[in-house]
């Protein structure tokens, strides 16, 4: 008997435009797989209805034969139905209170639930993400939101040139203006007064490496977090290079004891270090941050630093792009995502107050949560190659089998957080925090 699989439309944020498989991967897996695939119809879809018709597949206002149901971000308590398998982004494994009553009604109906988080392979590096099109999108978002900043200032730089990234109508458009801005910038310079002109990268992965591979359409010279120190006091420096610094765990904490730096000892007890980040602040412009982080680990910009900072006048670093996104996480002042639709604010440090907008006194800040929907014709292009090849083994995968027995790759397995409503070994740490959800 053949299981339906559906591609459910998404309706988190208003701007989330993305699918898990473009038509392109449809066509594949209905003529190469003989799968049947239904979209649930979308005004908003980067893709449109027409474009999964052409591809092969079923458009439906709801996914209620559907026995597999695709999505991209969490989907609201009343979407869930009993015994069936949902693939998404859950973000439940830290336990996120917001997302305990969307658990606790999955298991109440007997779901299965796959995460795109936790697909990993034996060294449990990710195999599905858009985590590269975060990485673009968010420095796209970090340069626009530099330029308005210093105009603020009182400085009209070429970054004024770039729009925000969902304003370009594909990644290659993006990339053309910022090669245009690089050449500017080569050729004329950057102000006297922003000199030298620095962008600090926390974390090396895929995020990160996503906006470095942007701010490389710049004239970048990379130097190392012990350099960017005394950057300054060099003379003659050129006004036509932008340093870039990334920085790995080391440089972020040090050991209480003052021992030194262990990096599996950081991992097993992040709770004996602390963070040394503050002393690299002074000398950064624009701060990209693209690090994982989760509350046992020290934060790297704090309220309390940035009081004093602006109490000393205004510092150098002007924007914080928080790709992150942790919500009162690493850059504390980041108390929630913002929108795509209303992307940047000033956190005032002496007030405490966040101001939507670039205007205002204090530090300025991107934040968009979901960034890669700014580019989604690409982000789902790239994010769908990965996913392509796992769509049969789990349309075909039996779940009512015990789940020792199930006969699925093992990187589904591993990322299997729910089977028939009950937490699966890996993730029974869950338990603690639904088991005080109420009843839906």
């Amino acid at each position: 008997m053949s299981k339906f699989i559906g591609i459910r439309h998404e309706d988190k944020y208003v701007m989330e435009r993305r699918a898990p498989l473009t038509p392109r991967h449809v066509e594949r897996l209905i003529k190469g797989k003989q799968l049947d695939i239904v979209v649930q119809t979308s005004a908003k879809r980067v893709f449109t209805d027409q474009e999964f018709i052409d591809a092969g597949a079923t458009i439906a206002d709801n996914l209620d034969n559907c026995s597999v149901i695709l999505g991209v971000k969490e989907m609201p308590l009343s979407f869930f139905q009993p015994g069936k398998t949902y693939v998404f982004f859950s973000h439940v494994i830290k336990g996120q209170p917001y997302n305990m009553p969307m658990l606790r009604k999955m298991m109440e109906q007997g779901c299965n639930l796959i995460d795109y988080e936790k697909i990993v392979d034996e060294q449990g590096k990710r195999l599905i993400f858009f985590g590269r099109y975060a990485g673009l999108a968010g420095m796209i978002n970090s340069l626009w939101s530099l330029g308005l900043r210093l105009r603020e200032y009182g400085y009209d730089t070429p970054f004024l040139k770039i729009k925000q990234a969902h304003k370009y109508a594909s990644l290659e458009e993006a990339r053309q203006i910022i090669s245009e801005v690089g050449q500017e910038i080569a050729e004329k310079g950057m102000p006297e007064e922003l000199r030298p002109f620095t962008v600090g990268f926390t974390g090396y992965g895929n995020v990160s490496q996503g906006a470095q591979e942007i701010l490389g359409l710049l004239p970048v010279k990379e130097i190392s977090p012990e350099k960017l120190m005394n950057l300054k006091r060099r003379k003659l420096l050129p006004n036509n290079l932008i340093y870039k610094i990334v920085f790995k765990e080391e440089h972020l904490s040090e050991h209480n004891d003052g021992v030194g730096f262990d990096l599996q000892d950081y991992y097993t007890n992040p709770g004996n270090y602390h963070s040394i980040f503050e002393k690299y602040i002074p000398h950064l412009s624009l701060l990209m941050n693209c690090m994982y982080w989760d509350t046992r680990y020290p934060r790297i910009v704090t309220k309390d630093y940035l009081e004093k900072a602006f109490k000393a006048g205004r510092p150098k670093l002007t924007v914080i792009g928080d790709v992150t996104c942790d919500p009162d996480g690493s850059i504390e002042i980041t108390h929630h995502g913002t929108e795509i639709e209303d992307p940047v604010f000033v956190y005032n440090p002496f007030t405490g107050n966040p101001l939507m907008g670039h205007k205002g006194e204090g530090m300025m800040v991107m934040a968009v949560d979901i960034l890669p929907s700014e580019l989604p014709r690409d982000s789902s292009a790239g994010f769908a190659d990965a996913l392509i090849n796992f769509i049969k083994p789990i349309a075909d995968c039996d779940f009512n089998e015990p789940f020792e027995d199930l006969d699925i790759p093992r990187a589904i397995k591993k990322a299997l957080i729910l089977h028939n409503g009950e937490l699966t070994p890996d993730f029974r740490y869950l338990s603690s925090f639904v088991e005080n959800v109420p009843v839906a």
